[in-house]
């Protein structure tokens, strides 16, 4: 693999529910290699966006999160003072969000948000700020740039503002790129040329990509490895191959096993599910956290340590028995 861009050893993520502390993220341990794709799936509320705030410690107020080591490029992200930490956000680290809507001013035009971006971030003058988010426009495949840079967001379709979100994302070249479900509300063919356009950016600026999704065939599409999330723990991280060929944990099974495939297409066929639902947010719970819902687990797995063991080469996994040699 190569050099380590970023590495997050050990995150907890907790909040105050209910007078007391309730933890989101449990221990959770992750890289992202220089130029890599890496993928972060799992169901709603496994921990996954919370993970993805940490890098840029950007968690709601009654959030708080520790670490025993959050490394980006060589610098300590939890040491890092309020000037620091701006600088990071501004320009080694870019973010795009779910709802591209929420995130752009509705009483800005789209072109002045991503020259604003420039210009805070980068020290662009108003001239160069301007040219540079019409470049940018272009870039991320919107047509008529000097048309839309005038435009408001509610005047775009979904796709066309999440272009401009990932424009605002790319704006100074980041060596990271967190992209957050970025492509969930979208229908599959605009799903497809935004997960295309950011593969193309990340060979053109040379930026890795921590890619957020709850749906596996985006992960298999664009990523190189990926760690699977559930009940705020990562359950199993590896390359992408040997996850989809040979899942080590019951979680991702289920997952995998949930995906509609090429055979069943045009046909009635009825995919598994998963029974049961994940743990709630403050519940406590001890061993496995999928125990519940599980098909292959005994009485050990109600009291073991979620401790990740090596399964295979840079493939790792919370269960500690070989699923492929169960019944």
């Amino acid at each position: 693999m190569s050099d380590s861009l970023l590495h997050i050893e050990n995150l907890r993520v907790a909040f105050r529910h209910g007078g007391r502390n309730a933890v989101a993220v449990h221990g959770a341990s992750l890289d992202v290699g220089a130029g890599e794709v890496v993928g972060l799936v799992g169901e709603s509320g496994s921990g996954k966006s919370l993970t993805c705030r940490s890098v840029i410690r950007m968690l709601p107020p009654e959030g708080a999160m520790s670490a025993n080591q959050i490394v980006f490029d060589g610098h300590d992200v939890l040491a890092m003072d309020r000037a620091a930490l701006r600088a990071h956000r501004a320009r080694s680290v870019g973010m795009i969000f779910q709802d591209p809507f929420s995130c752009l001013d509705p009483t800005k035009r789209v072109g002045e948000q991503i020259a604003e971006t420039l210009r805070v971030n980068a020290g662009l003058d108003r001239a160069a700020a301007k040219s540079q988010a019409l470049t940018l426009l272009e870039d991320v495949g919107i047509a008529s740039p000097d048309r839309r840079y005038l435009s408001y967001p509610h005047e775009l379709s979904g796709g066309m503002r999440q272009r401009v979100m990932i424009a605002i994302a790319v704006a100074t070249k980041p060596k990271l790129l967190i992209a957050d479900e970025a492509t969930t509300a979208l229908d599959v063919t605009t799903q497809a040329q935004i997960l295309s356009l950011i593969q193309r950016l990340r060979r053109e600026i040379g930026m890795s990509v921590l890619l957020v999704s709850h749906d596996f065939g985006v992960i298999a599409q664009v990523c190189d490895r990926v760690a699977v999330m559930y009940g705020g723990y990562v359950v199993e991280f590896g390359p992408v191959e040997d996850i989809c060929t040979r899942p080590q944990h019951p979680y991702t099974r289920a997952l995998l096993d949930s995906i509609p495939s090429l055979e069943s297409a045009g046909q009635r066929v009825r995919r598994a599910g998963i029974p049961g639902q994940p743990p709630s947010l403050g519940e406590v719970t001890t061993g496995c956290p999928f125990v519940d819902r599980c098909t292959y687990a005994s009485d050990p797995c109600r009291t073991m340590e979620m401790v990740m063991l090596e399964v295979g080469r840079g493939h790792t996994s919370a269960c500690p028995v070989t699923i492929g040699n169960r019944s």
